[in-house]
């Protein structure tokens, strides 16, 4: 048995892309159009690690999902907590739970999906702004 992806709906693909892709540092693996369908598939990895995918699902014809939390989180190990956040911040994402304990942070996709970020082997040394960043909304 080997692990392929998690896939996750999403209402608008550029959107999603800018976050996934752009601000998060993912790349695109492959996309597939189907036409007959109507939706397009879009499958990211993280940098160097292929073989564990995100495949964001976009039904061409509008729908609503609800539930984002109940999915629960994707995870990613990150180099340096402090400058992947501070990255996102740059693409004005919110970072809901900040990095304080210099370990974890939690944001969320435009579809309200939640992102748990991880610092690579042990913490950095806590610092600002991180330190005094309080939490925002749920995560």
């Amino acid at each position: 048995m080997k692990y392929l992806h998690t896939m996750v709906r999403v209402t608008d693909l550029d959107a999603s892309l800018a976050f996934y892709r752009d601000a998060l540092g993912l790349h695109e693996v492959r996309r597939m159009e189907h036409q007959q369908g109507r939706f397009t598939l879009v499958y990211l990895a993280a940098p160097g690690d292929d073989d564990a995918q995100v495949e964001l699902t976009y039904n061409w014809d509008p729908e609503t999902y609800t539930g984002g939390r109940n999915f629960g989180h994707l995870a990613y190990a990150v180099d340096d907590i402090y400058q992947t956040c501070e990255r996102l911040q740059q693409h004005g994402v919110t970072i809901l739970r900040p990095p304080r304990d210099g370990r974890m942070a939690f944001v969320r996709s435009p579809d309200q999906i939640s992102i748990e970020l991880l610092q690579k082997g042990d913490a950095l040394a806590p610092a600002k702004p991180w330190t005094d960043m309080p939490n925002v909304g749920s995560w």
